[in-house]
């Protein structure tokens, strides 16, 4: 693959992919659920999806290759767990784009009503559905042309999209704050900690962040990657939430005492463009309104454009671990893996026709959070397995971080519910019926079974757990902070049995010489 991504380019992919549809509803989920606190909310999800991002920032500047979610595992604890969490992060990844198309057509359903089958946005007609599969087709297309013309076209987009949320947020501010909506409907912790904990799950905060994953995803195609890869994402956490923290504040003060005459929970904003455009119009802006247009489009069109390119190179990633067939390895003239972008593009408008929207968008966060948990257990492992190898970044204190990171994954996961992780295990369970058909289809090949040993007991506890708790459908059986204390524990004798779980110096060392080798064919 070809190295043409510099440091601006890829944290633009990283801003564009965070900067998603998310900025328009955000605001007024995570205040549903925290109150004025959904202010700290962005603070606690921030570093808790920095922290997360910092182990794979040293390990994919470390090996940098691409869909790095996918591979990086392979490295530290073999072929198994690199498929189980490429899985994962697959099915969360074929949820993304469709998620974008979805929130710009639902934007679009003003000025285009045959979109959907009633006026109200529920259902897409068939024209909405082939509207949707269009536009999917469309970002895959830009995609195939190289990664160079598709970094350019989304560099021109994520001005835009950096651009429109700023003056949104700085008109409201300055045309209308008020600074009692901070202490109104009970004050600032309204919603008390459990409403702060579930605003970071389902508030739209995490669906937000986890799009830095994409300049991991495309690690394989940066110059320079040691310096490039980690900058980039630490720019991307920063910028992302300085803007998000902005947008929250300018909606907390730009609302009335109406709206907050029946408290945080039932707070209802109506707006053609999202809750923001409802305010905006309130004030009497209308100019506003006209941006928040524009902003409803370009931000989901941007996050979809950068979902479809980093979902082509997880796809390549796990044929290269073995799981997908070889054909998803080719690559095109470009440099680019357009079968694998194919298969995604296919998967991708199916999801459209099979999932409802609401059970699409509570899977993607937990799936993809998953394939995150692993970052911390490898950036141990591989402490151990490579220590000499030069690291341009390293993350400091990572004896006490890497677990903390492991735990505060593995929190997200949990904080989303009983009747999500059930949808997410029933997506391992198909994973798993794939592995094991493709095993006995295959003759001879090694799986790193020993390495693996540590998901059983991490996925079933994490199951009990989720059914017994006070989140998403738990039976409430687990007092509330008590249970994060159950799961803090659970998780630290997980992580270290992980560890230890990690490769044989033999092993690993052939992995890095079968990812040598590749990269000379390729060259």
């Amino acid at each position: 693959m070809r190295r043409e991504i510099g440091l601006l380019s890829l944290t633009f992919i990283g801003v564009s992919g965070v900067l998603g549809s998310g900025w328009l509803f955000a605001p007024l989920l995570a205040s549903q659920l925290a109150g004025p606190a959904a202010l700290l909310a962005w603070l606690l999800g921030g570093l808790a999806i920095g922290l997360l991002a910092m182990t794979f920032a040293e390990i994919a500047a470390m090996l940098p290759v691409a869909g790095g979610i996918a591979r990086l595992p392979q490295f530290s604890h073999g072929n198994v767990v690199s498929m189980t969490m490429g899985w994962s992060a697959w099915v969360g990844y074929n949820t993304t784009a469709p998620i974008e198309v979805e929130a710009m057509l639902r934007y679009l359903a003003p000025h285009l009503p045959w979109l959907y089958q009633s006026p109200t946005p529920g259902h897409l007609s068939l024209l909405g559905m082939a509207t949707a599969t269009a536009m999917l087709l469309l970002f895959t297309l830009i995609n195939v042309f190289g990664v160079r013309f598709f970094a350019r076209i989304n560099a021109s987009i994520t001005w835009l999209k950096l651009a429109i949320p700023v003056i949104v947020a700085l008109v409201l501010i300055l045309d209308r704050f008020e600074v009692s909506n901070l202490q109104a409907g009970g004050g600032f912790f309204a919603m008390g900690a459990e409403g702060i904990l579930a605003s970071i799950a389902s508030g739209g905060i995490i669906f937000a962040f986890i799009g830095f994953r994409h300049t991991i995803d495309l690690a394989g195609e940066a110059k320079n990657p040691q310096f490039t890869v980690p900058t980039a994402i630490l720019l991307t956490i920063l910028i992302c939430f300085i803007i998000y923290a902005l947008i929250q504040l300018a909606f907390l003060g730009a609302l009335s005492p109406a709206d907050l005459e029946h408290g945080w929970k039932t707070l209802h904003i109506s707006g053609d463009f999202g809750p923001l455009s409802g305010l905006a119009s309130a004030v009497g802006i209308l100019w506003l309104v006209s941006l928040l247009n524009v902003g409803a489009v370009v931000a989901p069109f941007g996050g979809g454009l950068v979902s479809v390119g980093s979902m082509g190179r997880l796809a390549l990633a796990l044929a290269q671990n073995g799981f997908f067939p070889q054909l998803f390895e080719t690559l095109n003239r470009y440099g680019v893996p357009a079968y694998a972008m194919l298969l995604n593009f296919v998967v991708a408008s199916a999801v459209f026709f099979l999932l409802p929207f609401q059970e699409i968008l509570s899977l993607n966060g937990a799936a993809i959070m998953l394939s995150f948990a692993v970052g911390p257990v490898a950036l141990m492992a591989l402490r151990r397995l490579d220590p000499e190898r030069r690291r341009r970044f390293r993350l400091p204190g990572a004896t006490a971080l890497a677990p903390f990171a492991f735990i505060v994954a593995t929190l997200i996961i949990y904080w989303s519910g009983w009747d999500t992780y059930w949808r997410l295990a029933a997506c391992l369970l198909v994973g798993l019926i794939l592995l094991l058909l493709k095993v006995k289809n295959t003759q001879g090949e090694q799986l790193d079974i020993s390495e693996s040993l540590w998901l059983i007991p991490y996925l079933l506890g994490l199951g009990v757990l989720s059914y017994l708790g006070d989140f998403g459908g738990g039976r409430k059986w687990l007092p509330f902070g008590w249970d994060m204390l159950l799961i803090a524990v659970f998780c630290v004798g997980i992580f270290w049995y992980a560890v230890c779980c990690r490769l044989s110096q033999d092993k690993y060392d052939r992995y890095l010489r079968e990812e040598r080798m590749a990269e000379d064919s390729q060259n």
